[in-house]
């Protein structure tokens, strides 16, 4: 797995979201500043926050912290590297036998590939060995799609939380009615509690939550192509017909 540049698009969308959205408000003859309220910082934020906590177990939410920084600098696979090695391996096994493998286990890092390998090396029948990456593969799929899952869950409750800080600003209105001087606050508070929710579901946490499940069906796809290159190895294919199965893999330009 290797580590590819910042991710421009990521910084670009959330650039041209929100300057758009500001530039409107200059264009209509609007302050930016009026956008600024505590408040409903506090309401909208703090609140969406505090139902993520409820919801997600400690694991889930320490991993979704953690792959925030995909969005910014995404992990990617290199498939074309990939296909060399197992065509390595397939032309390794077919020299020297399954066991043969053994001497390319010290040099793989990543753990998925050393337990594939090491079940080549077992003996294991075909069958056996998919089933054992099978389970590996669609567990930590599950755990990703769950972690991405946290920012989805914030973009659904920063709206509603948003509607909730705006009922509490119109409250506040309400009950200062015949005071003039707190009746801005209240309206503000109200108005900018509902741009705070739609927009940060909208433009940042649904955003995110999608981006974090492409990177993660994405390194899901990758693994499949290793099972497929060593249950090919495990059954003794010819490495030419291995290296045109997994050609299959490859992302046209």
């Amino acid at each position: 797995m290797k580590t590819k540049k910042m991710d421009i698009l990521s910084i670009t969308g959330v650039l041209v979201g929100v300057g758009a959205i500001l530039l409107g408000i200059v264009l209509d003859g609007g302050d930016i500043s009026s956008l600024v309220n505590a408040p409903a910082l506090i309401i909208v934020f703090g609140g969406t926050f505090g139902a993520t906590l409820l919801q997600f177990p400690p694991a889930i939410f320490v991993r979704s912290m953690k792959m925030f920084s995909w969005i910014l600098i995404p992990k990617e696979v290199d498939l074309s590297a990939q296909i060399d090695k197992v065509i390595y391996w397939s032309h390794l096994a077919r020299k020297e036998g399954l066991l043969g493998l053994e001497n390319a286990l010290p040099n793989e890092k990543d753990p998925f590939i050393k337990k594939g390998l090491q079940l080549l090396v077992d003996g294991n029948n075909p069958d056996a060995i998919r089933e054992i990456l099978d389970l590996d593969m669609y567990s930590k799929e599950n755990r990703g799609l769950q972690a991405a899952g946290l920012y989805e869950a914030m973009g659904g409750y920063a709206p509603t939380i948003g509607i909730l800080g705006a009922v509490m600003g119109l409250i506040h209105v309400m009950q200062n009615l015949t005071n003039p001087e707190l009746l801005g606050q209240g309206i503000a508070t109200a108005f900018v509690a509902t741009i705070y929710g739609v927009g940060s579901a909208n433009l940042i946490f649904l955003p995110v939550a999608n981006k974090l499940k492409t990177h993660v069906l994405a390194l899901t796809q990758a693994k499949e192509m290793l099972v497929e290159g060593i249950i090919a190895i495990a059954d003794g294919e010819n490495p030419r017909n291995i290296k045109l199965k997994l050609g299959g893999y490859l992302h046209d330009a």
